[in-house]
């Protein structure tokens, strides 16, 4: 079984017991909560000690210089970083004389909870001062997936066995100072108190502090008050500064009595709002929390989860530790998108700071498909936000010199980000990826409204860029030159096939989508002529494939390159980009993470099925996985070419990532892709689930490790629950009509209310596939026995 740190196993929840003072960050991770709007980490209530502080709003950021050793047309002037911003989930706490700290005198005891159903981190503890005063802590925290604007904490202090004096000082605190990143290029760069005051106000009602960012010229606010239950005799007084904001009480308690505060918080920022407009506007949405007070809001936030998990949930038998980690990235995933209401889905979410809180390709690759099936309209959100941003990647496409819309790489509020541009102006597949989430999304929705406001457009812009980019070679055939694709360890190629193939996805869509809204395609300027190169492009797309091997190629003339010395390479040289120069990595053959591997997910028809065995054993020997977005894809493929054990492996690797640190770096902030990539080895994977040209595909099998998988996802306004058993696969109809469906390629009708059993035929067997030497997955059952 897999080390997590102190995380015991249950099916519903995070339960740290003890508290490991080194390894606080990842916890703070872990714990973080989140409704896609505000995310809080769950860093101790008292604020110290901490490994990484953080407060953050979604797409709040300031700009920063990127520094060139030699400067380039195009290149970005400035990067983007979030900011963490005021940090309302501090209460000081003094027993007696003595501040509460738990470096000091005795931690009797020490839990946290992180549930899953209520959307709750709990944190319970005891502790002795050095004097010998003992205090009971529990605190209650959310982030409201009800209310966007409003996270609440209740705080109760218990004397234990003698008369204690307590102040509790429950603070906004502006301007924390945060460590340093390092030279690891995947963290954040920590900016020197970006806030600048620009008002405070204490009143009967509570405390508000509003700051402005100067480069950015964005404004937030914060605001918090209170509701105290406590012994006769308590007092309470408030007063505010520049950056802090404070509440103390002070109270007298005597064994078995406690003190209860629940803190009401609430968060805005705007690019153009006034100052006393946003001072309005987090005013309300405190008065609203207090409203409901902290018991409406926990209702709230069950009834909104018990929800989702009615549409979402994943049942694993045969694994408790695999059952807990897919339901804890479930989680962590809602959290990410469900109230971002047309901003960015981050790299992390709002759990960190890593990667500056950027958005990359893979929020619509790995993200979205699991919104689009669980959450539909967080997925229509986070596809609203690439629209709102298309003026932005078409004044982008044009200084490159092309047509269309050039999406950012890397970005917060959708300037490009990247200072380096092999990994970033020339990834331009993000455009198509783009793309083939709102395919997908409309797909797997029905929403043609959606299509005609948001996707077309997008579509329409991206198709351009392609026809810009590529030409038709002397033979005629479509060509996509000097271009990078997922695997970052191949830069500026010729034919990146998961480009030209995501690219012919995108042409074909977009003439599809033009078809069924004419009148629309005309507003947006697309003639027959237009139409027509997009149909000749998609037709004449160049796909590389070596004959003498008998695979396709990553990229033209791949196959060619010289193999990457994988035996003399120690396991601490991994990541490769951390210890060699690009230039000897990119004339190899070494995959950092799963590229034509995930074109055989994504582009299942344009494959054979005994094409895709070949590929993926081929590829899978070169394969390295410096990035967690690779296991998910490989779990997913591994299970569609017989090898269910290495799927099991893989989809292990994906949902343990965070909760086990198994890239060392989740201090910095949770991999929302890879988390989202759990839901992706499940359902894609051993679910089989696959957009084919007539409609839903399923294709489920289990692993010899487990007993059964049951899942749920939404489609075109049903609810369809699907449970494998070894020999057979259940298809039930939650709600909805009647429902068309393929089970490993014949024919399925599932009546409406009803369901429908089909027998799982019979698996050949399959040779076996290799990694490259000390680049397995963590193997999760030796001689029979789980590990």
């Amino acid at each position: 079984m897999l080390e997590q740190q102190n995380f015991g196993i249950e099916p519903w929840a995070i339960r740290e017991t003890g508290l490991d003072v080194g390894s606080l960050g990842h916890a703070e991770s872990v714990f973080a909560l989140a409704n896609g709007h505000i995310g809080l980490r769950g860093n101790l209530d008292e604020g110290e000690p901490h490994g990484l502080p953080g407060t953050y709003l979604n797409s709040f950021f300031e700009y920063r210089p990127l520094p060139y050793a030699e400067g380039g047309y195009g290149y970005p002037e400035s990067g983007q970083a979030i900011l963490n911003v005021t940090n309302g989930k501090v209460f000081r706490l003094m027993v007696d004389d003595e501040p509460l700290d738990i470096r000091y005198g005795d931690l009797r005891s020490h839990e946290r909870v992180l549930d899953f159903r209520a959307g709750t981190l709990t944190r319970e503890f005891e502790w002795i001062s050095p004097a010998g005063k003992a205090v009971r802590v529990r605190s209650e925290r959310l982030v409201s997936l009800a209310q966007r604007a409003v996270a609440a904490i209740r705080y109760t202090v218990s004397a234990v066995d003698q008369p204690i004096l307590v102040v509790v000082q429950s603070e906004l605190v502006a301007n924390e100072d945060l460590p340093s990143g390092g030279n690891d290029p995947r963290v954040e760069a920590a900016l020197v108190h970006p806030l600048r005051p620009e008002a405070h106000f204490v009143d009967d009602s509570g405390v508000t502090l509003l700051h402005r960012v100067e480069q950015s010229g964005l404004r937030m606010a914060a605001a918090m008050a209170h509701d105290i239950d406590g012994p006769d005799g308590f007092q309470v007084t408030s007063s505010a500064s520049e950056n802090i904001g404070r509440t103390t009480v002070i109270c007298r308690l005597q064994p078995g009595q406690q003190l209860r505060i629940v803190k009401h918080l609430a968060y805005g920022w705007s690019s153009q709002r006034s100052m006393p407009a946003l001072n309005d506007q987090v005013r309300a949405a405190r008065t609203v929390a207090r409203y409901h007070g902290f018991q409406g809001l926990l209702d709230e936030q069950r009834r909104y989860l018990a929800d989702f998990w009615a549409s979402a949930d994943v049942e694993i038998d045969g694994d408790a530790q695999l059952q807990q980690a897919v339901r804890f990235a479930l989680f962590h995933v809602l959290q990410s998108g469900a109230r971002a209401e047309r901003r960015a889905v981050a790299a992390k979410g709002l759990t960190g700071p890593g990667y500056d809180g950027h958005t990359f390709w893979d929020t619509e690759t790995f993200v979205l498909p699991m919104l689009s099936h669980t959450v539909p309209d967080a997925a229509a959100d986070a596809l609203r936000w690439r629209q709102a941003i298309l003026p932005l990647a078409k004044e982008r496409a044009e200084q490159l010199g092309l047509s269309g819309a050039a999406f950012p790489w890397r970005t917060v509020r959708g300037q490009e980000c990247s200072g380096y541009w092999p990994a970033g102006t020339a990834a331009f597949h993000v455009n198509a990826d783009i793309a083939d989430a709102a395919i997908r999304h409309v797909a797997a929705t029905g929403d043609t409204g959606f299509e005609r406001e948001v996707g077309l457009e997008l579509l329409v812009e991206t198709a351009r860029l392609w026809i810009s980019l590529g030409q038709h070679g002397p033979g005629g055939a479509f060509r996509i030159d000097g271009v990078t694709g997922p695997d970052e360890y191949s830069a500026v190629a010729d034919n990146n096939l998961y480009t030209n193939l995501m690219a012919q996805r995108n042409l074909t869509g977009a003439v599809e989508a033009c078809d069924r809204h004419p009148d629309e395609a005309r507003e947006l300027g697309v003639g027959h002529e237009e139409l027509a190169a997009w149909r000749d492009a998609a037709e004449e797309m160049t796909i590389p494939f070596s004959v003498k091997l008998g695979v396709h190629e990553q990229s033209e003339g791949f196959t060619s390159h010289a193999l990457w010395d994988f035996t003399g390479t120690a396991a601490d040289k991994y990541p490769l980009m951390l210890h060699f120069p690009y230039f000897d990595i990119y004339r190899k053959q070494v995959v950092k993470q799963a590229d034509l591997v995930l074109a055989m997910q994504l582009c299942p028809e344009s494959f054979t099925p005994e094409q895709k065995a070949r590929n993926f054993a081929y590829y899978e020997r070169i394969t390295v996985r410096d990035s967690s977005l690779s296991a998910a894809t490989q779990a997913v493929l591994a299970a569609e070419t017989g090898h269910l054990d290495l799927a099991y492996d893989y989809l292990c690797e994906t949902a343990l990532l965070d909760l086990g640190d198994l890239a060392g770096n989740t201090e910095h902030g949770l991999h929302i892709a890879a988390l989202a990539g759990a839901w992706n080895g499940v359902v894609a994977g051993f679910g089989g689930l696959r957009h084919l040209s007539s409609g839903l595909a399923l294709a489920p099998r289990l692993p010899e490790a487990l007993t059964r998988i049951a899942f749920r996802l939404r489609w075109r306004g049903r609810r369809l629950q699907v449970t494998i058993t070894p020999g057979e696969a259940v298809y039930r109809l939650l709600d909805g009509k009647e429902l068309e469906l393929r089970h490993h390629g014949e024919p399925v009708t599932v009546p409406e209310g009803g369901s429908a059993t089909h027998p799982i035929p019979p698996l050949d067997p399959a040779e076996p596939v290799r990694q490259p030497p000390g680049r397995e997955p963590l193997a999760r059952r030796v001689r029979g026995h789980q590990v």
